[in-house]
């Protein structure tokens, strides 16, 4: 007697990132399952940026630009962590 046995396809590591930018440096901020999550992700980090414009012009600091991409889990940097909204204000964020 023989059973067919039903293989279920790979899972789709596939995720979205929300990607901070200053100039030429980029670091993934977070990730999310859905591009919707990312979105509003992406628009809660540029609301931060924009309240603390004033103080980032004044210490002359770059204002980081915000973009959704798509991602797999195994293309994340090893050591990856979120960064905060003003992570980049880090000194780690070179």
């Amino acid at each position: 007697m023989s059973e067919v046995i039903a293989l279920s396809r790979a899972r789709d590591d596939r995720m979205w990132a929300v990607v901070a930018n200053i100039g030429k440096t980029s670091r993934v901020a977070e990730i999310f399952p859905t591009r919707v999550a990312a979105l509003a992700d992406r628009a809660w980090r540029e609301q931060q940026v924009r309240a603390y414009a004033g103080f980032l012009e004044s210490a002359r600091q770059a204002m980081p630009r915000y973009s959704i991409v798509p991602m797999r889990r195994a293309d994340l940097p090893r050591k990856w962590q979120p960064l905060p909204a003003l992570g980049f204000l880090n000194r780690h964020w070179a």
